[in-house]
């Protein structure tokens, strides 16, 4: 378009007192919010394969200090794997909830899904505070290392998980089932299960295989 084209549809919007756009049609690619999504989800997906691998290495760099064998509890982790796997069930009510244009029942459900993650991250603190009182921080060995970089990285994500979650229900609540938020509770679904998936990678490789002699 010419500089001449230019001027004289910006003189007609000025005489018209409106702002109109050269380009007409919608500027939201369709699904390019999911699409983009997607490639975050691959690139977390580099950073915990990367963090896997380390803890790969240095599973058995314990420098002459505790291993997971002496002070690892299944019991406390096993409780902790099930509110994280139960909140990705409570998830899909959501979902179905969403689906049928229910939003006291989108909130309800996205609440206790909320609440599961916070009692997944609070056993998570309680024991890391446990390991580093008896000898076992992030500084003790190249084990301790890796552990404390790979569990507290996904701790991360469900904290930031849990801090979208909250935004998503005060959007819910001002705004209701508009087509925005039905796309951020499909995005945020999204990352709670790809959440559940790297943790059942956690619990087995590092949990379940670190009790081992």
């Amino acid at each position: 378009m010419s500089d001449t084209t230019m001027t004289a549809a910006a003189t007609d919007s000025s005489q018209n007192g409106q702002l109109e756009f050269l380009v007409k049609g919608d500027h939201h690619p369709q699904n390019g919010t999911l699409l983009g999504f997607w490639i975050y989800l691959m690139s977390d997906c580099l950073i915990f394969a990367a963090l896997f691998a380390t803890y790969g290495v240095l599973g058995r760099s314990y420098a002459g200090g505790p291993t997971g064998m002496e002070l690892f509890d299944l019991s406390l982790i096993a409780i902790n794997t099930s509110l994280l796997l139960v909140s990705s069930i409570t998830y899909g009510f959501a979902m179905l909830q969403m689906q049928a244009n229910k939003v006291k029942g989108t909130m309800f459900w996205l609440a206790v899904t909320g609440m599961l993650g916070l009692g997944f991250l609070s056993l998570e603190l309680y024991e890391f505070h446990h390991l580093i009182h008896v000898g076992a921080g992030p500084q003790t060995s190249g084990f301790w290392t890796a552990f404390f970089a790979l569990v507290g990285t996904h701790g991360l994500h469900v904290f930031f998980g849990i801090v979208w979650l909250v935004t998503l229900l005060f959007q819910l609540k001002k705004h209701g089932l508009i087509p925005e938020n039905k796309r951020r509770v499909f995005c945020l679904s999204m990352f709670w299960h790809f959440l559940d998936v790297v943790w059942v990678g956690v619990f087995t490789y590092v949990y379940l295989m670190g009790v081992l002699p």
